[in-house]
């Protein structure tokens, strides 16, 4: 093989990947003028100078750019001409440059596993088809005539395929960075020939190039995408999907991905009108689907909230109309409960309506009477916003109670709160509300509204249990509230 390559009568030069002089044959030293013992191993651009008064940029553009487009593709790159300076002995026997033009080939040379390993490069000197380049042999007029209209053939096919390479290059570029997904499938299995970023990024950037959509995304079996594709393919009809659901193992082994997309299947038509593939473009839409259908649950949660306010005011107005004569009293009263909800919501809107803590809660419903004469003690509990409405309610109607006849009644009265979290599986809060240094108490003779409510939150609210004890030396109250109304269930 390298006699063959050594006495072949075409000129050759072989390169690395990286475009360093590997080998060259006697030809090419022939045809060059160049020693090879002085440019092997030497960078192409540096071993060959494109000569004084050349255009060096574009000649050294040209060659560079199509053995770029050969080691990439791991194609062959013809380059039609590019003119080039050679050092060579001139007909004064003095030695300068000469400008010739060449015609070059770039072919990759793979390995076994399909590396580029070398890039042979065969140039051919035709500067004789351009008699005006060629200072030292005369020439006839036609041959003028004949080889610069060759050479002005062979200049304007290259431009032309230039021109397009550079258009190609732009479309490709514009399909990488279109902002939403795209792919071309072709054949009838639905064969993947290209796909932008974006639709990399959606499925979780997997290697799917020249796979078949059921190997390369297997876990739509089963969602319908396989049989749109094929029945876009026999009928030769589009198909758009809008809020489409998808599930997608967008990470290796992991779980499966809800997503929502607006698409379009389109047929691709050869020249004969047949369908030959599909484009596939489309945008990912979870983002809006999702806050569309957040925003229809926070409306309805909305509407229920109030409703259920509505329903507490009418049953406070009712109730305390009942236990209230005088109209003083029952302005009192109410403006009182209701005050006391409208605290409770403002300290759920403070979280978004997220929920708000116990201590929260209960420094809120007796802020009015100082910390000095209400002790609070027990870990952090987080409770939900319909459990806080409940509670809220409860405790204002023992701190008033407290107030008009118990410990907060006298200023050497106290109170003192205790809770803690047991079952873990359910998480129950225990608490008790314990009163001390407050008037004698005695079991009272009927049970007025504010007893009422808060048996009603914490057994049918709440699904709880309270005891409460007339002790004494004070009201003591022991209630026991699921947070987990589910494993309670």
């Amino acid at each position: 093989m390298s006699a063959a390559f050594e006495c072949s009568p075409n000129p050759y030069l072989l390169l690395t990947p990286d475009f360093h002089i590997v080998a060259v044959n006697r030809a090419y030293e022939d045809v060059t003028g160049a020693r090879r013992a002085d440019i092997v191993g030497q960078p192409l651009f540096a071993a060959f100078d494109s000569g004084p008064g050349s255009d060096a940029p574009e000649n050294v553009r040209q060659v560079r750019a199509s053995l770029e487009k050969a080691r990439d593709t791991r194609q062959r790159d013809h380059l039609a001409v590019v003119r080039y300076a050679v050092e060579k002995i001139l007909s004064d026997g003095s030695k300068g440059f000469v400008e010739r033009v060449w015609s070059a080939t770039h072919t990759p040379l793979l390995n076994a596993a399909g590396e580029v390993e070398l890039l042979l490069q065969h140039t051919n000197d035709v500067t004789d088809l351009t008699p005006a380049l060629a200072q030292d042999e005369p020439t006839t007029a036609l041959d003028a005539i004949v080889g610069g209209s060759v050479l002005r053939r062979a200049q304007s096919v290259q431009e032309d395929n230039r021109r397009l390479e550079s258009e190609r290059n732009r479309l490709v570029e514009m399909f990488m960075q279109a902002p939403g997904f795209v792919a071309i499938l072709s054949g009838p299995d639905h064969r993947f020939q290209m796909h932008n970023a974006a639709y990399g990024q959606l499925i979780g950037h997997r290697d799917i190039a020249g796979k078949l959509v059921r190997d390369a995304l297997p876990e739509l079996a089963g969602q319908g995408y396989y049989d749109l594709l094929d029945g876009v393919y026999v009928t030769g009809e589009p198909y758009e999907g809008r809020e489409s659901t998808v599930h997608l193992q967008r990470t290796p082994d992991g779980p499966l991905e809800t997503l929502y997309l607006n698409f379009i299947y389109q047929p691709i038509r050869d020249g004969s009108g047949a369908v030959v593939g599909i484009f596939v473009q489309g945008h990912d839409i979870t983002e809006n689907v999702v806050a569309t259908q957040r925003q229809k649950l926070m409306i309805d949660e909305l509407n229920h909230r109030v409703k259920n306010t509505l329903a507490t005011v009418q049953s406070i107005a009712i109730q305390t109309a009942r236990s209230n004569a005088d109209p003083a009293g029952f302005a009192e009263t109410f403006q009182s409960r209701i005050m006391s909800l409208s605290h409770t919501h403002n300290l759920l809107t403070q979280s978004h309506w997220e929920g708000a803590d116990l201590r929260a809660i209960l420094e809120h419903e007796t802020e009015a009477y100082g910390p000095a004469r209400v002790s609070l003690v027990g870990p952090a509990v987080a409770l939900e916003p319909a459990t806080v409405l409940s509670l809220g309610m409860i405790f204002h109607e023992l701190a008033t109670n407290a107030a008009k006849y118990g410990a907060l009644h006298r200023p050497e009265g106290r109170i003192l709160i205790d809770w803690s979290l047991a079952d873990q599986r359910a998480r129950k809060l225990r608490l008790i509300w314990r009163e001390t240094g407050g008037p004698k108490v005695t079991v009272p003779d009927r049970r007025g509204f504010g007893s009422r409510l808060i048996e009603r939150n914490i057994r049918h609210d709440l699904a709880g249990e309270i005891d409460l004890v007339y002790a004494p030396d004070g009201l003591i109250a022991e209630l026991t509230v699921p947070l987990d109304r589910t494993a309670a269930q």
